[in-house]
């Protein structure tokens, strides 16, 4: 797009703008019309909460058709990992596109290609060598990193978790188990897929702790799952979201994944962890599995990789990514120079700037809503980890009723008030946002959240 005065114009006043301005009702007029366009000609298939319709962005702020503002706590999905538009992304981007769009690495070389997995490779837990895999996207990342286990292992069985989302085609699909619609009217997909209870420690039907929730799944596993469905030696891997994204934003007990990483080294059995959304720097570290002390032997990653643009990845330990020859696996479009370009600016700047942060202001947005279970009497759990926070809306807290409904409208109640947030699971809201807002930021959703809170509960 060429600059004209006015869209410099327009740039700049949103650069200023750090909290949202909304000039119309929603939606506006133009959105309307967007909207009615998109109803005539796009798939049905996607799923959308609200008439957000976006023209720009930046930093966390992102501006619809009609001119009205907002501030974004969602990131395209946890994608917009550096903010919306940031100036050395863009920049990135710009100078890689003016020098070489495609050539395809999986027939040619890119010097940028190993830049960023050497980069990528040294950021993962474990002291054995690595190597990495650039494809477009989570979903790819999940179907090389199953075809691997497969290629390396010999075996073809797989175990995965309920909640757990893992991406929408064929193989991925098998894995996930969020909700029934992503997998409805598809038919038979990937053979020899075992599922498992994920543990939830808000919902223990045992009643652990945080720290003890889990110890009988583990038990089912070994004493059921390996003695009358599937023997350990013909499973090529156990594959976990360390926190569930899709399914709710729950996190794992740090012994359960720990665990889990030894029984999977008694039976040869390679620990997948994927990482697409909780990783980039998102719960304060490099990935969500750090937390927990654990080493996959195969990470996924995606979203917030690149600051948007398409890109994802598996890293495996070398060993394993060594076993397949030439020819075993490609892609056309995976790695692409601008997508790398993008991403080395990203972890560069998520390296010296943003993983602290999200820390930072990940304990800060819990201490301000440390008290909304005692303030809400809807607010049945908060939970996650840095910027990565759920909050799980219950018609009763005694009886912990899902309240779908009400999510729903406190999801659109916020977006009203210039708040952009989505649903995760059946009940929960999830706060994602950019790595880089700052303290007002944080204040303005709180609030924003509480009165959209309190909204919904005068419904019940």
């Amino acid at each position: 797009m060429i600059a004209t005065p006015e869209t410099k114009t327009n740039d700049t006043k949103l650069s200023e703008t750090k909290l949202p301005r909304l000039l119309t009702q929603l939606p506006g007029l133009k959105a309307k019309q967007v909207v009615e366009q998109d109803a005539k000609f796009m798939s049905p298939s996607f799923t959308r909460d609200y008439p957000l319709v976006a023209k720009r962005g930046h930093g966390a702020i992102i501006e619809d058709v009609d001119g009205n503002t907002f501030l974004d706590f969602a990131a395209g999905i946890a994608v917009c990992s550096t903010g919306h538009c940031h100036p050395k992304v863009v920049e990135a981007i710009q100078k890689q596109a003016a020098e070489l769009i495609h050539m395809s690495g999986t027939d040619f070389y890119y010097e940028s290609l190993p830049q960023l997995a050497e980069k990528l490779v040294n950021t993962v837990p474990g002291t054995d060598a690595k190597k990495a895999f650039f494809t477009n996207s989570g979903t790819e990342a999940i179907e090389g990193a199953m075809k691997l286990a497969r290629y390396a292992t010999k075996r073809d069985k797989f175990i995965a978790f309920y909640g757990c989302f893992h991406g929408r085609t064929m193989g991925a699909l098998s894995l996930t188990a969020s909700k029934s619609t992503q997998r409805k009217g598809f038919g038979a997909l990937l053979a020899g897929v075992e599922h498992i209870p994920y543990p939830n420690p808000y919902r223990c039907e045992h009643g652990h702790s945080t720290e003890t929730c889990g110890a009988e799944i583990l038990e089912t596993l070994e004493r059921q799952v390996f003695k009358r469905l599937f023997d350990p030696e013909e499973i090529a891997a156990i594959v976990i979201e360390p926190i569930q994204g899709e399914g709710g934003y729950v996190s794992a007990p740090k012994f359960f994944l720990q665990e889990l990483q030894r029984i999977c080294r008694k039976h040869g059995i390679l620990f997948v962890v994927d990482e697409v959304q909780s990783g980039m720097g998102r719960t304060g570290k490099w990935w969500a599995s750090e937390h927990a002390g654990i080493e996959p032997d195969i990470l996924t990653s995606a979203k917030g990789i690149a600051s948007g643009m398409p890109l994802g990845a598996f890293v495996a330990r070398a060993s394993l990514m060594n076993t397949w020859k030439p020819g075993s696996h490609g892609t056309t479009f995976g790695g692409n120079p601008v997508c790398v370009a993008a991403a080395l600016a990203t972890m560069d700047l998520i390296e010296t700037q943003y993983k602290e942060n999200a820390r930072r202001m990940g304990e800060y947005l819990f201490a301000k809503m440390a008290d909304w279970t005692k303030k809400f009497k809807i607010v049945g759990d908060v939970r996650g980890r840095g910027l990565m926070i759920g909050v799980e809306i219950v018609r009763d807290q005694r009886t912990k009723e899902e309240a779908n409904d009400l999510r729903n409208a406190i999801v659109d109640a916020a977006f009203h008030k210039g708040l952009l947030v989505l649903g995760a699971g059946a009940n929960t809201v999830r706060l994602s946002p950019p790595l880089l807002i700052d303290e007002e930021q944080a204040d303005f959703a709180v609030s924003t959240l509480e009165a959209s809170i309190a909204e919904a509960q005068k419904k019940t």
